[in-house]
């Protein structure tokens, strides 16, 4: 029998909810074990999710040349075959970077790593089987052997991976998810993109932007439904004038991947499409499934999802979770902040509650930031509001880049004009909505931004201008 470590909070997944919980918990001076069954931390969001796509969307604008054609007629877009090498450096350049900061991190603070598969074996104990490491400066030395570790608490934080529908034969051909798609080997000429989520959205823009000819398949009739309306349809219509071709209600029957290369899809509607590559972006699952779960006595529902409450307490007391694992909304952003506050609870220290208040990035091409309420959601409400609008075409720095079809909406309470929902697609898209969540963390009405001074030119004075507008909207309606 293996000997038995103890610790004061074991940590299961190296992603950015284990992570912060890790740094959180030694900055309280507590014990820490945190174990990863990959050789590299950080989990999805920095090896196959959140940084990596990214930097392959910003790889491929600045590849394709897409920003400086919008710049008088100016085309700096590639005269030769876009290499894989091309494709991936800078992606690879960017996970190796952050894999480094993130292993210098946890061994300053003296958190152990122990990189393998964890099992749980009673409540309060798991068995590792590790892999043969060499060990970071102040972490245990790793043998390729079992080992037990024990947590007085214990955070479950492994993350999720993609959906895997039988009928696509994944590892035969080119047909891929959302972790392999990185990869290819060159870059496909079309590709077919099953699913019009997230994922799926954004890797169809990025391969677009390199020239692929890109088909979306889903069985909606909708881009994105949790958007508000006039987003996700402005959306789809610059997806659209980017080339890529969306077949609506329809679903894959067949999947075949030819010898000579290429894969053919059987649709429902009895069309036949021939590509190079196939993208499978059907969700995700939690990563429960070999954890042995029963022997600790936490229950799961639909596609290992664990179910918490409010301090991210599981079923059993002193066992946490965070992150993708407990389900929506399964962002990096609202992991870290789950983790921390796991860890805090579990190790009985003070922590708020996180806000409702979250931000969503879409990293489309153009892209979409939001947070708060939707028209939608505001007419079920029975809440009744004003818009205001500001379009980038009339904004002095949205001139400058070349973003014609940017815009900034914003949603007011019409009894005090507080805000309380922001939408914004075009450049910059995720960084603005942070403006708008700011103020409405604070409460904020339309006084906020009528009394601001903002730059000129900056995309910032969108928030003015969408103001005054939903103003002289607001006395319209009065004057009806």
């Amino acid at each position: 029998m293996p000997e038995t470590k103890s610790y004061d909070l074991v940590i299961l997944g190296g992603g950015p909810a284990g992570i912060v919980a890790a740094s959180m918990a030694r900055e309280c001076d507590k014990t820490v074990a945190l174990v990863d069954n990959m050789h590299e931390l950080g989990g999805a969001g920095i090896n196959t999710g959140t940084v990596p796509s990214k930097t392959l969307r910003e790889t491929a604008l600045a590849l394709s040349g897409m920003k400086s054609r919008k710049l008088y007629g100016v085309d700096l877009s590639l005269r030769r075959e876009v290499t894989i090498a091309d494709f991936l450096g800078h992606e690879q350049q960017v996970k190796a970077v952050f894999n480094t900061e993130i292993s210098q991190r946890l061994a300053t603070d003296m958190a152990h790593v122990y990189y393998g598969m964890a099992s749980f074996v009673d409540p309060h104990t798991v068995t590792v089987s590790c892999k043969p490491v060499t060990p970071a400066l102040g972490q245990p030395p790793v043998a390729g052997e079992d080992i037990l570790v024990r947590g007085e608490n214990i955070l479950i934080a492994t993350g999720s991976s993609p959906v895997r529908p039988e009928l696509f034969p994944f590892g035969k051909g080119e047909v891929y998810d959302s972790d392999t798609i990185l990869q290819l080997d060159r870059i496909p000429k079309t590709l077919a993109v099953i699913g019009a989520g997230v994922i799926g959205s954004e890797y169809a823009c990025t391969f677009a932007a390199l020239g692929a000819e890109v088909h979306i398949i889903d069985g909606r009739d909708m881009l994105l439904p949790f958007l508000d309306v006039e987003v996700s349809h402005a959306l789809a219509a610059a997806m659209e004038r980017s080339g890529i071709i969306f077949h609506w209600h329809e679903e894959v029957q067949h999947c075949v991947v030819a010898e000579s290369g290429g894969v053919t899809l059987s649709l429902s509607s009895d069309t036949w499409l021939t590509v190079d590559a196939v993208l499978v972006a059907a969700g995700r699952k939690s990563n429960t499934g070999r954890l042995n779960l029963p022997s600790a006595g936490v229950n799961i529902g639909e596609r290992g999802i664990i179910t918490v409450d409010g301090q991210y307490r599981t079923n059993v007391p002193h066992i946490f979770a965070a992150g993708d694992v407990i389900g929506f909304p399964a962002l990096a952003s609202t992991s870290m902040e789950q983790g921390r506050r796991a860890a805090r609870h579990a190790l009985g220290l003070e922590v708020a509650i996180l806000s409702p208040l979250l931000p969503n990035g879409i990293y489309t091409i153009p892209e979409v930031g939001m947070v708060g309420d939707t028209e939608e959601s505001l007419r079920k409400k029975g809440i009744d509001y004003v818009v205001g609008w500001a379009r980038y075409k009339d904004n002095p720095r949205g001139q400058i880049i070349g973003d014609p079809d940017g815009f900034l909406k914003l949603l007011f309470r019409r009894d005090n004009m507080k805000l309380i929902g922001v939408h914004v697609m075009g450049e910059q898209a995720t960084e603005l909505v942070h403006i708008g969540l700011m103020v409405m963390l604070a409460g904020g009405t339309s006084v906020f931004f009528v009394e601001a001074c903002f730059n000129i030119p900056t995309l910032s004075m969108l928030y003015k201008t969408a103001t005054l507008h939903a103003i002289r909207e607001a006395a319209a309606m009065s004057e009806k």
